[in-house]
Formats: C-alpha cells, structure tokens, sequence
C-alpha cells in the first residue's frame, strides 16, 4: 500500500506500533523474501507488488502455485479482512483490482513468452542443455558461424539443422574456429531433444518478448502487473530457473542506464529463488551476481523469494539490501543453524532476539529490514504484514480471458510466425545441394549407362570382330581343306593318270612286244618258207 509516498508493508508489533516501510529510492537495492512454506510469503509478494504499482512501477512476477494472477481481480471483504483493517488503521484502504498481463511459456494460460535462440546465448543455453565444458564451447563455435554467414537463430528447429550443417562441413570449419567433434555435436543434439520433450521448443520462436512491453502504465498511472503462468513450468527447474534468469538478462542488456532515481523503473520478484542456484554452474552463478550488481544502474530491483536466506549465495545475498524473513522452523540441528544464519542477515534490535522470533512468527508476520535514506539496513522489526487489496486465490478462464483482453497485447503475441531463418535458409542450400547431387547422380548415371553402352558395343564390336576372323579362319581352314582335298584329288589323278599311262604304255609294251614277236615269228615264218621255197 502507497502511504506518504513510502510503500507501507508492515506494522511493527509491540508497543509504540509503527509503520514499516520500503523507500521507493531504495528498492532498486535489491532485496530478499524468504520463509517456510505457508508462513505468508506470497501475501508478502502481492503487498509488495500492489504498492510498487501504485507507485507506478511495472512489476514482473512468476505464479508457480497458480493463485497470483488474481491480482486483476479485486479482494473479498469477509470479517477476517474487516477486522485487519480495523487492526492496522488503514485509512483509504480499497479492495480493487491491479492491471494485471497474464504471460504463459506454453501460451495456455497467457499470452505466449517467447525468445529466440540468438537471444538466448550460448551461455544461457548451454546452462539450459546441461552441456560440459567441450560441448559449451562448441556450442559457442556454432553461435559465431551463424553470425558470421547471417544465419539467425529463431527456434529450435533452426538450431538443429544449424548443428547438421556445422556437422557436415566440420573439417572446413575446423580450421577456422577450432576443433568440431561429431560426439559433441551428438551430445548438444540429445540434450536438445530432452528439451523439446519438456516444452522448450514452445518457448523459442517469434514474436519474441519485447521487454518495452513490461514497462508500462494504466490509465490512471498504475504498473502493469506482468504474471509468468509458472505452474507447469516449475515442472522443469531448469528450464524455470534459466527462463528468469534470461529474462532478468535481458533487462540488463536492454534497458538504458538511469543510475539512482526517486523510483525504479521495474522490479523484478524471482519466486523460487533456490532452484536458479542450486542448478547453476559456477560460470553462470558469476553471470548471476554480475546482472545484481549492475542491473541497479537500470533502475530495475530484484527480489529473490525462497525459503531460507541460505539458498542464495553469500556473493548474491549481500547485494540483497532489503529483507522480509518470514518464519523458519527449527526441527534438525541443520534447520537450527540455517535460523541462526538468517538472524545474523539483519541489523539487530535490542527489544527482541531476532534468532528466537524467526521460529516463533505466526503466518503473515515478518522481521523486516529496508534501507535508510542514507541506504543502510534500517533495525529489524517485528511486524505483521498488511492485507493484500487484490483477490487471494485463483482465477476462472472467463475471468482470465477477460484480463488477457484487457492488457491488449494479444494482437502482438498470441499469434507467432515464422519468418525467414537460418532452417528455411539451409534447407535451400541442402536442397540446392541434394538437386546438384541427384544431378550429379544422374549425369554419374547416365555417363556410367554411355560408358556401359560403349562397353557393350566393344564387345559387340569386339565379338563381331572375333565372329568375322573366327568365320575366316574357318572359311579359310575350309579353303585350305577345299585345296589341300583339291591337291590330293590333283595328285589322285595325277597318280591315276601316271598309273594309266604306266598301265598303257605297259600295255603297249606288251602289245608292242607281242606285235614284235608275232611278227618275228611271221617273218622267220615267212622267211622260212620263202626260202625253203628257193631251196628247192
């Protein structure tokens, strides 16, 4: 509640009751709600986060349980609240609404939270992945070469076929920006799927969060109120815890420097503080105290919201200048000495012993400590927490409907795109590539087809060829055979005729000798008678 210009959160107990209060100047200092489960925190939260509205100031909150988001709903007068009212003297006190934007990562309960995968960072992501040393530098390695070729980095799609590209031609860029293992690139590939399995391929995408849109007012000058729907997000600490710690990122890296003015311009209440810690790694947790340190220098504050002020690290508790502690309990020596460490957090008060008051607090009372005008820890009190002025509780769909209405981003937001990205980009080359070498697969084809068709007609030719000469070797072995049978038949006549003419001339011989000797004898006959006849 807005009292003299002061956010009134408190009244001390005791005698001599007084009002404890936040000084606007000094809220950008940071601070630190913390308490058991069920002793008052989130009625401490939305106190808190009704007076920086009307103060004017946007606030930024995660609803893990679901009951936050009522804020755009005004309380319910019932006697209890009647009667601490009454208690606390709250003269002007209203039961109302506050403007209220509803956000969700999965875009079920809210407007849809996105980012892209450039905005991220490697560093975030690799936190987000789980990736060791080796894979985060890869990671980063893969960040540069799409910078390098203009390649943006919108969702997780783009990212994938970022890693297969990269993949592909590992050894080329090997040389220019260091060693590319394809078992790194296996291991950021299987961590993006775990990924995708817990509804993270919801939150990267377009359009992406424009962190102007938390800075806003209403028309009477209130601060918009933005909720973070957390409740199935919790579900996943780790992507939880990174989310807000890139969105407190990315109001460091956006926002202007103001330095100290009369108010801050944002604050920023981190629920479930424990979980960014306790999963970070030692990188990321000097990430996380360097955004504390310097984001006061834009005007934004950050309230860490845990159970114990022994979940935030000592680097990160001392930039946390104002405290709520709600109750403790105290059933192990471990819980003892966590009661002590917290008692020790704040400026002692004479009246009371702050170590036995932190187990004895009942629900909605808190030791308090804020900053001074001169910005030291002002002594702890004893108080009980004022009544929030907006609805305790849930919300139904018509009522959330009607608020996601009203804030009027649904026209920016609940609608994504797609446009132009490293996958549409690369899935051209690849496609170009896969044309070239199906291309190149049919030109290899065809000229192996040619070169199979030429080695056909080879041996076409070739055996056309041995067909001819086996065909005239035979023609000739039968020409051959053809006078050779010829010769031999030459020389069967010959050897005939020669034995004819032998036969014949043997014959004549015969004949001439048998003619001879006929006529010898004739003649001897003759002679003989011719001479006997002149003998007588």
């Amino acid at each position: 509640m807005l009292k003299d210009g002061k956010l009134w959160i408190g009244l001390s107990k005791g005698d001599g009751a007084k009002r404890v209060s936040l000084l606007p100047g000094m809220a950008n200092r940071h601070g630190l709600i913390a308490g058991a489960t069920g002793t008052g925190k989130t009625i401490t939260l939305k106190v808190m986060a009704e007076a920086f509205s009307d103060l004017g100031v946007p606030v930024f909150m995660a609803d893990v349980k679901g009951d936050l988001a009522s804020m755009c709903q005004p309380g319910a007068m019932t006697e209890d609240m009647a009667r601490r009212i009454e208690k606390f003297g709250l003269e002007g006190f209203e039961l109302r609404p506050y403007p209220t934007c509803i956000w969700d990562v999965l875009g079920e309960q809210g407007h849809p939270l996105r980012t892209t995968v450039s905005d991220m960072g490697p560093v975030l992501l690799s936190s987000l992945l789980e990736l060791n040393e080796t894979q985060s530098g890869i990671l980063s390695i893969i960040f540069k070469i799409a910078d390098d070729e203009g390649l943006l980095l919108i969702d997780i799609k783009d990212l994938r076929l970022m890693i297969e590209h990269v993949g592909e031609n590992a050894r080329d860029y090997t040389l220019r920006y260091g060693n590319i293992t394809k078992q790194s690139l296996g291991a950021i590939t299987r961590s993006l799927t775990a990924l995708e399995q817990q509804g993270g391929n919801q939150f990267f995408g377009e359009p992406a969060l424009d962190i102007r849109d938390w800075m806003r007012t209403d028309y009477q000058g209130k601060g918009y109120i933005n909720v973070l729907h957390a409740v199935q997000l919790i579900q996943s600490p780790k992507l939880y815890a990174t989310f807000l710690l890139w969105l407190m990122s990315e109001l460091f890296e956006e926002l202007p420097e103001v330095g100290d003015g009369d108010r801050p311009r944002m604050i920023f209440f981190f629920d479930e503080a424990h979980l960014l810690f306790s999963t970070s790694s030692k990188g990321l947790l000097q990430k996380i105290e360097q955004v504390v340190k310097l984001i006061r220098s834009k005007g934004v504050g950050i309230y860490f919201v845990t159970q114990s002020p022994s979940d935030v690290p000592d680097e990160v508790l001392g930039q946390l200048g104002n405290r709520v502690q709600h109750a403790l309990r105290a059933y192990t020596p471990a819980d003892q000495k966590r009661v002590k460490v917290a008692a020790q957090t704040f400026r002692a008060n004479p009246a009371f012993s702050t170590e036995e008051v932190i187990t004895a607090l009942g629900t909605g009372e808190a030791l308090i400590s804020f900053l001074d005008e001169e910005g030291k820890p002002s002594i702890v009190e004893e108080c009980k927490v004022l009544p929030p002025q907006s609805r305790m509780g849930t919300i139904d769909m018509g009522e959330r409907d009607a608020c996601l209405f009203q804030d009027g981003l649904g026209a920016k937001y609940d609608v994504s795109f797609d446009r132009e990205s490293a996958f549409e980009i690369l899935s051209e080359r690849f496609e170009e590539a896969e044309r070239l070498r199906a291309q190149a697969e049919e030109e290899a084809r065809l000229m192996k087809e040619e070169k199979e068709r030429a080695k056909e007609e080879l041996a076409r030719a070739r055996e056309e060829e041995r067909a001819r000469r086996e065909a005239e070797r035979i023609a000739d072995r039968e020409r051959r055979e053809r006078e050779r049978e010829e010769r031999e038949l030459q020389r069967a006549r010959a050897q005939e005729e020669r034995e004819r003419q032998k036969k014949l001339a043997d014959l004549n011989r015969i004949k001439n000798t048998a003619i001879n000797t006929i006529t010898r004898d004739v003649t001897r006959s003759l002679l003989r008678g011719i001479m006997g006849t002149f003998k007588k």
